[in-house]
């Protein structure tokens, strides 16, 4: 995961980039175990309580050892989007956000 300061200087020109509200992208990928979506998904909706699991795009690697999710979430300011992007980066089934 990147440096605190690395973060902070990505969120910087990001907020520079959006207008909040925004329905933000999000690419998390991790092993393919029996949960990962569900932790994820679990883990989205603690910080955007709206946010529907059904929209989920699930894409397995070609030899099946990994998992891709794409969501898609609406993000109300930068502190909450750094928060989940935070979280999302420091769960153990969680290799790369995007």
């Amino acid at each position: 995961m990147a440096s605190d300061a690395e973060m902070k200087a990505a969120f910087d020109r990001l907020e520079q980039l959006l207008e909040f509200p925004v329905d933000f992208p999000l690419k998390v990928m991790g092993r393919r175990v029996d949960d990962f979506a569900q932790q994820v998904s679990d883990l989205v909706r603690s910080h955007v309580p709206g946010f529907d699991p059904a929209t989920i795009e699930l894409r397995p690697s070609s030899q099946g050892n990994w998992l891709s999710l794409t969501l898609t979430v609406h993000i109300e300011s930068r502190v909450q989007l750094e928060m989940l992007y935070r979280e999302l980066g420091a769960h153990p089934l969680v290799r790369v956000v995007l």
